[in-house]
C-alpha cells in the first residue's frame, strides 16, 4: 500500500477525530464500560480537542495517509507527540530527566500489519531524538498485548506503571520508555 508521513495541520482535525473514534475502543480492555469510552472519545479525541492539541506548541501530530484500496486518500495512523514536562506523579517516579510523550500511536485497523504503524511511529522517533530528547516514554493498557509488542519492537521497555481514569473506571498501563 503506498502511502505518506507528513506533519499534521488544523486541516486534519475532523479527520483525526474520524480516526481516533475508530481506534481508541480497540485499545480498552473489553470489560471497559462503552459509555465510558465515548465519554472519553467525546472528550478527549474529537475534532475540536484535536484543533487544541494541533495549536499547541508543545505538540506535534503525525500521520500517515493512504488509499486503503479506494482511490482516495485518508488518514491510516497517526501518533501525537508533547515536548514537555510531565506532571503525572507516576511519570515523574518511573522516569529521569527530559524526555518526550507519545501520548497517541494508533492505526487504522485495515492497516495492521503492513509496515504503517512503524513509519509512522520512526518519524515520531526521528523527531524527538531531532528535538534533542534522549529518551521517549509512552502508557499503554497492561491488557494491550498486541500494542505492547508493537512498543516492544520498537525498542521500549516497561519501565513503571500508572493509572489511567477512563469515565468511572480506573485502568492500569505500562510506562515504557525508549532511549534515543
Amino acid at each position: 500500500m503506498d502511502f505518506t508521513i507528513r506533519q499534521a495541520t488544523v486541516a486534519d482535525a475532523a479527520s483525526l477525530a474520524e480516526l481516533a473514534a475508530l481506534t481508541f475502543p480497540l485499545a480498552c480492555p473489553t470489560s471497559s464500560e462503552p459509555e465510558n469510552i465515548a465519554a472519553f472519545i467525546a472528550s478527549e479525541l474529537s475534532a475540536v480537542s484535536f484543533a487544541r492539541y494541533l495549536s499547541d506548541p508543545q505538540r506535534i501530530l503525525f500521520v500517515a495517509e493512504g488509499g486503503l484500496g479506494k482511490g482516495e486518500q485518508h488518514l491510516l495512523a497517526y501518533t501525537m507527540m508533547v515536548d514537555g514536562p510531565s506532571s503525572d506523579a507516576d511519570v515523574l517516579a518511573a522516569f529521569n530527566g527530559p524526555s518526550v510523550e507519545m501520548s497517541k500511536c494508533y492505526a487504522h485497523p485495515d492497516c495492521h500489519g503492513m509496515g504503517i504503524s512503524a513509519a509512522v511511529m520512526a518519524a515520531s522517533l526521528q523527531w524527538a531524538a531531532d528535538q534533542g530528547s534522549p529518551q521517549v516514554w509512552l502508557g499503554v493498557n497492561t491488557e494491550n498485548l498486541r500494542a505492547k509488542t508493537f512498543y516492544e519492537k520498537h525498542g521500549f521497555t516497561v519501565a513503571g506503571h500508572k493509572s489511567f481514569q477512563l469515565g468511572s473506571r480506573v485502568e492500569h498501563d505500562y510506562l515504557m520508555l525508549r532511549p534515543l
